[in-house]
């Protein structure tokens, strides 16, 4: 059993505390408005889930998810997730978040940012190409036919090789992508975005995304 700390407390990260909790794990989640409003969900959640601050969260997770709009990753703690794996589940909307002119050119990506804004952390790129209603209802077990793949992209071989362990785990085959500098490749717009693929499948949109769009 494994404690995960959840920054963002939106459809993914309700989605995947819901999952990890149906996995056996625990959860730590904290959304910006204070764990207080949080009461509601984690008595939803049952004892397996616990509300925090987003530093409590943070130092609680042996495995730390950050779900948050990107317009607000520098708000993300730094200190309680050095040394830690963290999986970026962020997307690129320029509607909600601004016009970010390294994103709109190509030169850089969002989990390069975070990764940049937590240098002591080992960020993986995870959950970001799949609508929250399915991430827990769309897995099968390792070896069906036609079971859905998920990529991952990372600068740490055991942060790819974690969330490869941990889609596995929710019905999930896996494609690496390489280093965070490719994890645009599956982000909003992109073929791969947020429609069900196998690992082939999976495979070739990757290979056919364009860079800017």
């Amino acid at each position: 059993m494994t404690n995960v700390g959840i920054i963002g407390a939106g459809s993914i990260g309700q989605a995947l505390a819901r999952t990890f909790i149906a996995h056996g794990h625990t959860v730590t989640i904290a959304n910006s408005r204070g764990p207080e409003t949080l009461a509601e969900l984690v008595a939803e959640l049952g004892p397996s889930a616990t509300a925090a601050t987003a530093a409590e969260a943070g130092a609680a997770g042996e495995v730390v998810v950050v779900t948050v709009p990107l317009r607000n990753y520098r708000d993300i703690p730094v200190e309680p997730l050095a040394g830690k794996i963290v999986i970026d589940t962020n997307n690129y909307y320029f509607e909600r978040d601004g016009h970010i002119s390294e994103l709109d050119e190509g030169t850089a990506t969002t989990s390069g940012l975070l990764q940049a804004h937590l240098p002591e952390s080992r960020v993986a790129k995870g959950f970001n190409h799949i609508g929250a209603r399915d991430i827990p209802t769309t897995g099968s077990p390792a070896g069906t036919p036609d079971r859905r793949a998920l990529a991952t992209a990372s600068d740490h071989e055991d942060a790819a090789e974690l969330v490869a362990a941990i889609y596995d785990e929710f019905g999930f085959d896996t494609v690496h992508l390489g280093p965070l500098s490719e994890s645009w490749r599956v982000e909003r717009d992109r073929p791969a975005y947020v429609v069900r693929q196998n690992r082939e499948e999976l495979e070739a949109n990757v290979a056919r995304a364009p860079r800017t769009v």
